[in-house]
């Protein structure tokens, strides 16, 4: 009977103690600005919206409640993040390097990957791929770059005497091919290319149902999602993305064993700090137990999406700024005629260091459109911003697309001004006021490799075309996303030949 009775008071202590640590968040919590709660279900009903009014309210927020807003759903809470210093604190920290929410609804895609996993796992993840983006292994990845460059020229030459082209389709193609190429050392074969076009759509599906995920409480529960018609569709859409992978695991693996000499070949590289190209490296990590077959899987998930998808959204606005601002445009020219005159060679990796103008172009789009338009952390401990004390176990949601409109940073922010990046400029902002790869030790491994990419695709192009604006960023409405997407709004230009 004893034993029953301090059973009973000792569930009574931590109840009593889970409750008052309860309320203790919640009216520390409740001291930072945000949108109005109803018992219980917090601000749910703030996100029942369709993904479009729902991007349009998010950006009302920093506007309403300035830079750090509170809100919460059912039992869980988060903390909205717009200035500098508090992002600073957050991401530059080990300490709070923790992914939940958001992240955990990806992990039927993306297992525990190099975006998703945490602590130790994390760590091991990042110290192992990191080579595969050394400089060295960026210089062989710039033959592709030129390669493929050449390719989507040509599809750009067919579209000649066109009203109008949807940028997206014709970017994608060629930055999934350049992924496949580059870090995962495979060609687009008929078998694989016949999976593409299911692969591509089956990221949008499963980005959209991640986002009804995150709005919708009950669905944050397992078996609800797994049962309702979002949970189904997901499944389906995943299976076409792992086939896609699968598929270019095999082909390589299988590439490898072909090639009896591979071992021979690559023995020196490998001794250089394992510098081999990703999917290689990964492989090679596989026969050194160093990873899974299942954890090949999700690296080569994480970086095809990551790798491909950011990028292709990222040149697509590009683009459209470029032939809406035709002063910039020749600009850009100017300094192409500066670098090549009228040779028609191909650019190298020293040409591309030259295009200072182009560069910032890109990081001025990317500041008007980022890729990732918000990331997410989970914090573990209690940590004291803009003179708040934010408890324990919330969530931090930093909002990029907020952050890199806001006016006192950035003047008329609306405005496509790519001067804002020259280097005199920068020295003036603080270091976390631009973060379209993030920041800290979290940042994003590829961003060299993707600027490379970025400045190869498009300098070329300029040099040999014009485009002339279709789609103006005023016609612009976005959906929340995983990603920066148009509400199935196609963005388009026009090409004409440069000697037109």
């Amino acid at each position: 009977m004893s034993a029953v009775l301090t059973l009973i008071l000792l569930s009574t202590i931590v109840l009593l103690f889970l409750c008052y640590r309860c309320m203790k968040n919640e009216r520390l919590l409740c001291k930072i600005p945000g949108p109005r709660t109803l018992p219980l279900i917090g601000n749910s009903f703030h996100f029942l919206l369709p993904p479009n009014k729902l991007f349009m309210f998010l950006r009302t927020l920093y506007k309403i409640y300035g830079g750090l807003i509170r809100m919460h759903a059912a039992n869980m809470w988060s903390v909205g993040l717009y200035n500098p210093e508090d992002i600073e604190k957050v991401l530059s920290s080990v300490r709070y390097n923790d992914k939940q929410g958001v992240y955990k609804f990806l992990h039927p895609w993306l297992g525990e990957g190099l975006l998703t996993s945490n602590g130790s796992k994390w760590h091991q993840r990042r110290k192992l791929l990191t080579p595969a983006f050394h400089f060295n292994i960026l210089k062989k990845y710039f033959q592709t770059f030129t390669e493929q460059t050449e390719v989507f020229l040509k599809k750009v030459e067919m579209e000649i005497g066109n009203t109008q082209t949807d940028l997206l389709p014709l970017i994608s193609s060629t930055t999934l091919q350049i992924m496949c190429e580059t870090a995962m050392g495979t060609s687009m074969t008929e078998e694989i290319e016949s999976v593409m076009s299911k692969y591509m759509n089956a990221i949008e599906i499963v980005g959209e149902s991640v986002v009804k995920r995150m709005c919708r409480a009950w669905l944050i529960y397992e078996p609800f999602f797994n049962l309702s018609k979002i949970g189904r569709t997901q499944k389906a859409a995943l299976s076409d993305l792992h086939t896609f992978t699968n598929k270019i695991i095999n082909e390589r693996k299988q590439f490898l064993m072909n090639i009896k000499s591979y071992r021979q070949e690559n023995d020196e590289i490998i001794s250089k700090k394992g510098r081999l190209a990703m999917l290689d490296l990964l492989i090679e990590n596989e026969k050194l137990g160093n990873i899974t077959v299942e954890g090949i899987r999700e690296e080569v998930d994480t970086f095809m999406f990551e790798g491909h998808d950011t990028t292709a959204t990222a040149l697509t606005f590009l683009l459209m700024v470029i032939a809406n601002e035709i002063e910039v445009q020749e600009k850009i020219y100017q300094e192409m005629q500066n670098i090549f005159g009228e040779s028609q060679r191909s650019a190298t990796m020293q040409d591309l260091s030259e295009m200072s103008y182009l560069e910032c172009c890109i990081k001025e789009s990317l500041r008007l459109y980022p890729s990732v338009p918000l990331i997410a952390r989970y914090v573990t401990e209690e940590v004291n911003l803009s003179g708040y004390t934010i408890p324990a176990h919330t969530n931090y949601h930093i909002f990029i697309y907020d952050l890199h409109r806001r006016a006192d940073i950035y003047p008329e922010p609306e405005r496509f001004i790519p001067e804002r990046f020259l280097p005199e400029n920068c020295a003036k902002r603080h270091r976390y006021a631009y973060i379209p790869f993030s920041a800290g030790p979290r940042n994003c491994i590829g961003q060299k490799f993707a600027m490379l990419e970025m400045k190869s695709l498009v300098s070329s192009l300029l040099r040999r075309f014009r485009l002339e604006a279709v789609t103006k960023p005023s016609d612009l409405q976005f959906r929340t996303d995983l990603v920066l997407r148009t509400d199935n709004q196609p963005i388009y230009v026009r090409f004409c030949n440069r000697t037109s």
